[in-house]
């Protein structure tokens, strides 16, 4: 029995390799298709020169221009707070946590660990030490306020001298103008270190909850 070349149409007996006329070998395998390969998860891989998605629960570096609103945020909270009644340092250890739990509202998937727990919280800590002298600083526009404050201010000097013979002369220095300013750069000190513990609290704390 004959049969027609693939190529040239020329009659090939079977059984013949190769064709008489092109030469085109007549044996011919045919090789099946071959599935998409599937990732372990079930979903097709990316194909050449795709960029994969990114995987949940990748730690990826801090991006500082992201960072700053949940930071921000967080820190106007704790300031608003601090108004209603709540303590200091409380408020400022819950910034540093709101900010850690902001960012990862906004990038969900990111593994947010101590260490970048500890720097979201202490821009938040920077953060609510900006606020509240601005809101200090505006509120002392009125003359009343800025008298009660001043008062206020004095009285809690005085107390905390009362309390020790040897802190008379460090409660005379507050009560300069270059104690005031070492004052609030001390305040602002102990602001951005309480709100890196509450960061570096918060890291720890959502980043084993993610584990589990």
């Amino acid at each position: 029995m004959e049969h027609s070349c693939h190529k040239c149409g020329h009659p090939v007996e079977d059984g013949v390799p190769f064709c008489s006329q092109c030469a085109a070998p007549q044996i011919r395998v045919a090789i099946p298709d071959i599935p998409t390969p599937l990732a372990a998860s079930g979903a097709p891989t990316a194909a050449a020169g795709e960029v994969p998605p990114i995987a949940p629960g990748v730690h990826l570096p801090m991006r500082w221009a992201q960072a700053l609103q949940p930071c921000a945020v967080s820190a106007l909270l704790a300031v608003v707070v601090m108004f209603l009644g709540l303590a200091p340092p409380a408020a400022v250890l819950g910034a540093g946590f709101l900010a850690v739990a902001f960012y990862r509202r906004r990038h969900p998937g990111t593994v947010i660990k101590a260490g970048m727990g500890a720097q979201l919280g202490a821009a938040s800590g920077l953060f609510c030490s900006v606020f509240l002298g601005v809101s200090v600083a505006m509120a002392a526009m009125v003359p009343d306020v800025r008298a009660k404050l001043r008062e206020q201010l004095l009285e809690s000097i005085e107390k905390a001298a009362s309390r020790s013979g040897d802190a008379q002369a460090a409660a005379e220095i507050l009560k300069t103008p270059e104690g005031l300013a070492m004052m609030l750069i001390i305040a602002t000190l102990i602001f951005v270190l309480l709100a890196t513990i509450g960061g570096a609290l918060g890291g720890a704390f959502l980043s084993r909850r993610d584990r589990t």
